[in-house]
């Protein structure tokens, strides 16, 4: 048995560029996949496209890293009306109390590495003035849970995937798509026999 009842696999992509990064950085994609942590199939997911402010016009590089062009952001809500949304999602898929903040089910978020939820969402929430929410300040980052299992660390997602013979989907560095190839890892390792912990904390 698993500890959490759903693991919700996370994957920001955010605006970039090259030789020179840019700043600041803003998240242009929000992606969530919803895993059920004892079926590990996909019930739910929250994908929208977030408007920088800063930075509006998208770098070449970031369009052809991410796959993500001007049209799918220019539109689109800027992050603290994104953020509202997903937490409005949280309670319409049964993982959060009327008041956003009391969990229902036992979940945890699951990155591939560090830097969506210990970097990049405190930068985001500190440029949009917006508290970071309770339930972000502890996550499982697959590498680490990779790691333990097998006694050594991985370079990357993909050789993740070429380690357990998992034919990749879609797109690197497409946030939807690097969320669905964690939740295959995720699987795979659940199918290994492997149970799943928090890793990482901001507490």
């Amino acid at each position: 048995p698993q500890n959490f009842d759903y693991l919700l696999v996370l994957d920001f992509e955010a605006t970039c560029d090259r030789p020179q990064q840019i700043k600041p950085m803003e998240i242009i994609e929000f992606p969530v996949i919803k895993v059920n942590a004892n079926s590990f199939e996909t019930e739910e997911i929250f994908h929208k496209y977030v408007k920088p402010v800063h930075n509006q016009s998208l770098s070449s590089f970031c369009t052809q890293l991410t796959g993500i062009v001007q049209e799918m952001v220019s539109n689109e809500p800027t992050f603290d009306v994104i953020l509202s949304q997903f937490n409005e999602w949280l309670h319409s898929v049964g993982l959060l109390c009327s008041d956003f903040e009391r969990p229902l089910k036992k979940f945890t978020f699951v990155t591939c590495g560090e830097w969506d939820l210990q970097i990049m969402l405190s930068d985001q929430c500190q440029l949009s003035n917006l508290r970071i929410p309770l339930y972000f300040r502890t996550w499982i980052n697959i590498k680490k849970s990779y790691a333990e299992h097998f006694g050594k660390w991985p370079k990357s997602l993909n050789s993740m995937l070429e380690d357990l013979k998992i034919q990749p989907v879609g797109r690197l560095h497409s946030g939807i798509d690097d969320c669905r190839n964690v939740a295959l890892i995720m699987k795979a390792l659940a199918d290994k026999g492997f149970v799943f912990k928090n890793t990482s904390s901001e507490w």
